[in-house]
């Protein structure tokens, strides 16, 4: 490896730290500005942040990698994932913003859910804060397996090695600046994901004569695009497009939306978001199928194909360029696994700890706390990761299932449904996350295999999830005057702000 690409390397690293320093300095020491960034968040940052910390190393080295194993099949992944990412942004990202600041400034996912029904240490509070642990301990390990293999493989260093440079620097300037650090982190690291992933397939695709070369060279290994259109069952095509059920209930996406300066700014926030998103699906997808074709016509042999973007970034361009393009690697794992530190910390302790305590618990106390949360979920990962043949899009998809199951039908009926009691809320979690589980590790099947090699676990979780919700709400008492009156008033300001926007 030249010596300029780990200069490059290096200044990337550096970056990151000044800026957890500079949100350090910057953040009001107190709980909002830690977890929140004191609700004065941009809505630049804000897409930016948000696009990045949910797209993570998956869409540099899962996404690419399925086109390898799934071909033309993970274009219905790709069109599931933009549906419901707008979706999130026209139906939860506002009205949330508002709720969460009218119910008594709900500073978490589940401190929201508690205050939704008018109670502060409820049962569905400490229930979704262990859910969110389990499940983003299991998504940070996706995101350090990314990093290890990415050390490996570029820089032939340890697997584990790997593991431990990567969570090192994630935990040093999540430390440091807590959410302010987070998203602004994201929005660097938002930056170089998208000239990345625009620059490499388009220099791979220079290696061809034209597209019609490049087509002929992947049709040896995946089936025609027509397969994908006219081939696939409908199950499958379901369970592909049932990734952006996923977008309703992921905590470190969600929490972008509450930290939003104003409601206003949400539509700003949609615009970029989602043009940043097509444009990076798009060259995810690419980069994809102009490795099935470049393995093809240079005959070289991948033994993984999760690597191929690492491998274009070393063969095609200077090593500044290398280094760059690497860092775009580190930058999409980073910003997905500092987002989940910090919601997992936050659960962990103001959720768990600070509503079991039975003492008072300063605000300053909870920071620090925090802080030692976020080691303890990343040092739980980091033992999860070790594997080093772990599958980053498996590990992914699983908890994005479990948490789309578990959260999804809930954050949207939570702003939707009045009628919804605190009894149904507690269903649908625990039903949501134990169907995901039963359909995703059961060996049910005549061959022994789970459920979800026939359908992913994400529809089944939904479906029922929101069923629970719905017939245990009805067959309990309904919600008190207050808590009616506190979701007539979110729509109401919902819709003040939406027509000021509008107008």
């Amino acid at each position: 490896m030249d010596i300029s690409t780990y200069i490059a390397l290096a200044i990337y690293f550096a970056a990151m730290l000044a800026i957890g320093l500079f949100a350090y300095r910057t953040n009001d020491d107190d709980l909002k500005g830690y977890m929140l960034g004191g609700r004065q968040v941009s809505p630049q940052v804000t897409a930016l942040s948000a696009g990045a910390s949910d797209m993570s190393g998956w869409m540099l080295m899962g996404l690419p990698g399925a086109m390898f194993v799934m071909g033309y099949d993970t274009l219905w992944i790709a069109l599931g994932l933009l549906i419901g990412a707008l979706l999130n942004y026209l139906l939860v990202a506002p009205r949330l913003r508002a709720y969460t600041e009218i119910a008594n400034d709900a500073l978490t996912l589940p401190d929201f859910f508690a205050k939704r029904f008018g109670l502060e240490n409820s049962a569905v509070r400490v229930t979704s804060a262990l859910v969110i642990i389990v499940f983003f301990t299991l998504y940070t390990s996706a995101g350090l397996v990314a990093g290890g293999k990415l050390f490996e493989s570029a820089f032939s260093l340890d697997y584990t090695l790997g593991l431990v440079i990567t969570l090192s620097v994630v935990v040093a300037y999540t430390l440091l600046g807590g959410f302010l650090a987070v998203s602004l982190t994201d929005f660097v690291q938002g930056c170089i994901m998208f000239v990345a992933l625009i620059l490499v397939p388009w220099v791979a695709f220079e290696q061809f004569s034209s597209g019609q070369e490049l087509l002929r060279q992947a049709a040896s290994s995946i089936e025609p695009l027509e397969s994908a259109l006219t081939g696939m069952s409908a199950l499958a095509i379901i369970s592909s497009l049932a990734w952006g059920l996923g977008y309703f209930g992921q905590p470190h996406i969600i929490v972008r939306f509450m930290a939003i300066r104003s409601v206003q700014d949400v539509k700003v926030a949609r615009n970029i978001g989602m043009s940043w998103m097509l444009v990076t699906i798009a060259g995810a997808v690419s980069t994809g199928l102009v490795g099935v074709a470049y393995v093809n016509k240079f005959d070289l042999s991948l033994a993984d194909p999760e690597t191929i973007f690492i491998l274009f970034s070393q063969i095609l361009f200077h090593p500044l360029i290398s280094g760059f393009l690497l860092a775009a690697i580190l930058a999409a794992i980073m910003s997905t696994i500092s987002s989940q530190l910090l919601v997992s910390s936050s659960s962990l302790t103001e959720d768990v700890y600070r509503a079991l305590s039975k003492h008072q618990v300063s605000a300053d106390k909870t920071v620090l706390l925090g802080r030692v949360g976020v080691v303890v979920v990343g040092v739980s990962a980091f033992g999860l990761a070790l594997n080093p043949d772990s599958s980053i899009l498996s590990l992914v998809s699983n908890a994005w299932a479990g948490f789309g199951a578990a959260f999804g039908p809930l954050v949207l009926l939570s702003l939707f449904w009045s009628r919804m009691t605190h009894k149904g809320a507690m269903a649908g979690i625990i039903s949501g996350a134990v169907t995901v589980l039963i359909w995703s590790y059961a060996p049910v099947m005549s061959d022994g295999q789970a459920l979800n090699s026939l359908l992913y676990e994400m529809v089944p979780g939904f479906i029922v999830s929101t069923v629970s919700i719905v017939l245990v709400s009805l067959i309990d008492k309904a919600p008190g005057k207050a808590v009616t009156a506190e979701f007539a008033e979110t729509q109401l300001a919902v819709k003040e702000a939406l027509q000021e926007v509008n107008a």
